[in-house]
């Protein structure tokens, strides 16, 4: 359980920690793998999330697995990726939180990803939380808890 404290100190900048959909590159399943190399080197992400038309949350695609589909024994082959859907090779199965989010479930979850990708009760993608937005959030506690609480050192007395 988190402290209180920290926990309203989170609180307070949890709006911040939300990049709404307008502004996170994605692209979607029924685009040929060749549209989503493109995508992902020009926005230089390892990882972005996957959508249908109607712009619902379907997966997250990475450059690995991308450039998984163009191994050969012996060279790259490209032609391939003209012909392979970004559903037949995006990862389906990773957490996803719904706005209002529980800051500790957020917390536990960015240790292991570098972003969660928010929807909506209907599966609409709204955004992503960052590991990078939160500490940020954190670094500002950080440097800024002992201005607005006392803190006061217990003693810890050993049992022998």
């Amino acid at each position: 359980m988190i402290a209180k404290s920290i926990e309203k100190m989170l609180s307070e900048n949890q709006e911040h920690f939300l990049i709404p959909a307008e502004m996170v590159a994605n692209v979607q399943e029924n685009n040929f793998l060749d549209h989503a190399l493109l995508v992902l080197t020009k926005v230089r992400y390892a990882k972005i999330p996957v959508l249908d038309n109607d712009y619902k949350f379907k997966g997250l695609l990475s450059l690995s697995m991308i450039t998984e589909t163009m191994l050969g024994l012996d060279e790259l082959d490209v032609s391939k990726l003209h012909e392979i859907y970004v559903k037949d090779v995006m990862e389906t199965d990773m957490p996803t939180i719904q706005d209002p989010y529980d800051i500790e479930n957020v917390l536990h979850l960015l240790v292991d990803h570098p972003f969660l990708s928010v929807v909506s009760n209907d599966g609409s993608f709204t955004g992503i939380v960052t590991r990078r937005e939160l500490m940020k959030s954190l670094n500002h506690i950080a440097h800024e808890f002992e201005k607005d609480y006392t803190v006061q050192e217990i003693e810890v007395k050993e049992d022998k």
